[in-house]
């Protein structure tokens, strides 16, 4: 089972590395509360179609370590950073979901573009959802916090409750099974509790629109109509115009987690992307985990 330690304190971070080694490369951070898990219908099909894709389970998730600190945005882009570093990776298409969307553009304006090709910002929270005297439209510090009182007061009853407008299930065609939505639940119970309201304290204070306006590199921004965690014009909309080279895909009466309701589609965007800026066609070849 693959490792690598923290440039920053040496927490030990878990990561899949699929595809073969010659392939070009498409590293996946998730969203809060969950792994690498989430990405499978995207990190299999591309991994079999001869990308090399790697994803991380970001600290206190998944199989990584379960510490008390190192939950500040500097410390997670680090961590990312550090498996470029530790798998000495090149050429990237680098992919963000949610708050992975600002680790990832954290990572970039923190350590430069020498192993980023381009970035992906899948239902970003980036640049940021909260009120402020530049975001006047955003949710209500108040809110956050009442919010914040149901999370902890009942971990597994929110993640079940919420599930329907993540999926945005109000939609026939947005179907995913009540065993898929059981299973995301118990990825997110899997997160130590330290590190779930870790991760949501980044995104109440996250405000990171001065940082997009200098990705000097193409990137791709997904966002669905109907993300209630991330509405589209808090942050799909805003990111594609802050940023200086960048593409706005808009999936209609998707919500939040588009990865499986609107995987097939993602996976060929995701694709179509990186193909783009790969130095040589993509060869098919047999998938591998190393």
């Amino acid at each position: 089972m693959p490792y690598y330690e923290s440039p920053v304190d040496g927490t030990r971070l878990h990561y899949i590395d699929h595809g073969p080694a010659t392939g070009p490369v498409v590293v996946f951070v998730a969203s809060a509360y969950v792994g690498h898990e989430m990405w499978e219908y995207q990190t299999l099909p591309l991994a079999e179609a001869g990308f090399r894709c790697v994803a991380l389970d970001r600290r206190g998730h998944g199989r990584s370590d379960d510490v008390w600190s190192g939950y500040d945005l500097d410390t997670l882009a680090d961590d990312v950073n550090g498996l470029l570093d530790h798998l000495d990776l090149r050429g990237i298409t680098l992919v963000g979901h949610s708050v992975g969307t600002a680790e990832v553009i954290r990572c970039v304006t923190r350590h430069g573009t020498a192993r980023v090709d381009r970035v992906a910002l899948v239902a970003g929270v980036s640049p940021g959802v909260v009120r402020t005297p530049r975001l006047p439209e955003g949710i209500a510090p108040a809110d956050l916090r009442a919010d914040e009182e149901l999370f902890r007061r009942d971990r597994a009853a929110y993640y079940t409750r919420l599930a329907d407008a993540f999926f945005a299930l109000q939609f026939p065609e947005n179907e995913v099974s009540p065993a898929y939505v059981r299973y995301m639940v118990d990825l997110c119970l899997s997160a130590e509790p330290r590190a779930a309201t870790a991760v949501r304290a980044v995104v109440a204070e996250l405000d990171i629109a001065d940082e997009l306006a200098g990705l000097e590199l193409p990137v791709l921004v997904v966002h669905g109509t109907d993300d209630a965690s991330a509405p589209l014009a808090l942050t799909g909309e805003r990111a594609a115009r802050l940023v200086p080279d960048g593409v706005l895909k808009v999936y209609e009466r998707a919500g939040h987690g588009l990865f499986a309701t609107h995987a097939a589609r993602l996976t060929a965007d995701l694709r179509e992307f990186a193909e783009a800026g790969a130095a040589r066609p993509v060869e098919p070849a047999e998938a591998g985990a190393r």
